[in-house]
C-alpha cells in the first residue's frame, strides 16, 4: 500500500502540496479568530430556548392538545351540556370535525410558540390568524372563554406542564379573548 501511494506522487503534486502546506497556517489563523469572535459575540445572544422547545415539540404539543380538546368538549359549561345552543350543537352534532380542529389547534400552539409550523386560518378575519371569523358563529360569551382557558390550565397541569410555560401558554391564549368573543360581543349589540 506504502508503494502504491509513492508511485501516485508526482513532482507536480507534491510542489501543490508544498504550497498549500505553506498557507495552511495562516488560513488556520483565521479560522482561529473568526471563531474567537464568534465566541465573544455569542455571549450577547441569549441561548435560551423557545417555548416550542420547552414544550417538548409537536409531538407533546399534540399530546396536549388532544387531552385539552377532549375535556373541552365534556366540560358542562362550554361542552356537549353547555347552555349556550351555539357551543352545544358544535360538541353534539359537529364532532366528526373534531380531528381537524385539533390538527388546526396543534399547528397554532406550535406557531405561536415559536415552532416551525405555521398557522394559517381556515376563516381568514380581520386579525392576522383570524380566530374572530372561525369563532364568530358560536357566540362565546368572555365567561364561556374564561372557562376555556380554566380547562387549558387544567390540561396543561394533567400533562406536568411547568409553571413558567404553563403562564407562557395561557398568555397566548388569553391574547385572543376579544377576537374569540367578537361574535358574542356584536350579537349582544345588535339586540
Amino acid at each position: 500500500m506504502a508503494q502504491d501511494f509513492c508511485k501516485s506522487l508526482t513532482r507536480r503534486s507534491l510542489v501543490a502540496a508544498g504550497l498549500a502546506l505553506s498557507v495552511a497556517p495562516v488560513a488556520l489563523a483565521g479560522a482561529d479568530d473568526a471563531y474567537a469572535q464568534a465566541k465573544e459575540n455569542a455571549k450577547d445572544i441569549p441561548s435560551e430556548k423557545s417555548l416550542y422547545a420547552r414544550l417538548g415539540g409537536v409531538f407533546a404539543i399534540a399530546a396536549v392538545v388532544d387531552h385539552f380538546s377532549d375535556a373541552v368538549v365534556k366540560n358542562p359549561v362550554v361542552g356537549q351540556k353547555s347552555k349556550n345552543p351555539h357551543l352545544r350543537e358544535w360538541h353534539t352534532k359537529n364532532l366528526k370535525r373534531l380531528p381537524g380542529l385539533k390538527f388546526m389547534r396543534t399547528l397554532w400552539v406550535c406557531n405561536v410558540s415559536g415552532g416551525p409550523f405555521q398557522f394559517t386560518a381556515t376563516k381568514p378575519g380581520k386579525t392576522p390568524v383570524g380566530l374572530e371569523e372561525a369563532h364568530r358563529d358560536l357566540r362565546i360569551s368572555p365567561a364561556e372563554f374564561d372557562e376555556v382557558a380554566a380547562e387549558l390550565g387544567r390540561t396543561l397541569d394533567f400533562a406536568k406542564v411547568p409553571k413558567r410555560e404553563k403562564a407562557e401558554v395561557l398568555s397566548a391564549f388569553a391574547a385572543h379573548k376579544d377576537e374569540v368573543t367578537a361574535g358574542y360581543v356584536a350579537a349582544a349589540k345588535r339586540g
